[in-house]
């Protein structure tokens, strides 16, 4: 089994993983618009239709480059987009990514979602790929995201000191977290229970 990280749709009952295409810039920039939901990523936000196809632009370079896998969260039902998430981090040698980048509209959050999309990504990371490990990391700011990724049963690692440069030039600490394939049954069967007790997600009329 090769750990070879390519574009692959990932279907669940509440959320479809597609690879991220041009096509979806007009359903990304409709729910991309509120600024509170990337307060803590690279951009501000998809404040105009050029920024959306710019950012997807972006995106599908680094996809092309081997850097990144890039995935849009469908509704199932309507298709409708309803964020976005993806590998990046890659590291074939080592059997290792990180999962990241990831926003849902405001419609779509505290909702089965986030979760479901998780679930998709690490078993096939796990189950399909054979990964040895997964990261997830954010802002020390975000609470809120610190608190989901604990919810997943990822394992707080530590803190990097002054990281990265976020928004408005803010020197970032990052938090770091995993989940190692010794993990993995214990965190899936948790995922599991989690998706028998959520909210489905329904797309606005």
């Amino acid at each position: 089994m090769g750990f070879k990280v390519e574009p692959v749709t990932l279907a669940g009952e509440h959320v479809r993983l597609e690879p991220l295409s041009l096509a979806h810039v007009e359903g990304l920039f409709a729910i991309g618009q509120q600024r509170e939901d990337w307060a803590y990523l690279p951009v501000p936000g998809l404040c105009a239709a050029a920024d959306a196809r710019q950012w997807v632009e972006q995106s599908l370079q680094l996809a092309e480059r081997g850097a990144q896998c890039p995935f849009v969260l469908v509704h199932p039902a309507s298709g409708r987009p309803m964020g976005s998430t993806r590998f990046m981090n890659i590291r074939e040698r080592d059997r290792g990514l990180e999962i990241g980048y990831s926003w849902l509209g405001r419609d779509y959050q505290r909702t089965a979602v986030n979760t479901e999309a998780k679930y998709l990504l690490l078993s096939h990371a796990f189950d399909a790929l054979d990964a040895l490990r997964v990261e997830l990391k954010t802002d020390l700011r975000n609470l809120r995201s610190q608190r989901a990724i604990e919810r997943l049963g990822a394992r707080r690692e530590g803190v990097f000191r002054r990281h990265m440069l976020a928004q408005d030039g803010h020197v970032r600490d990052s938090v770091y977290y995993s989940i190692t394939d010794l993990d993995w049954p214990g965190v899936r069967a948790g995922l599991q229970s989690r998706l028998q007790h959520t909210t489905p997600a329904t797309p606005p009329t």
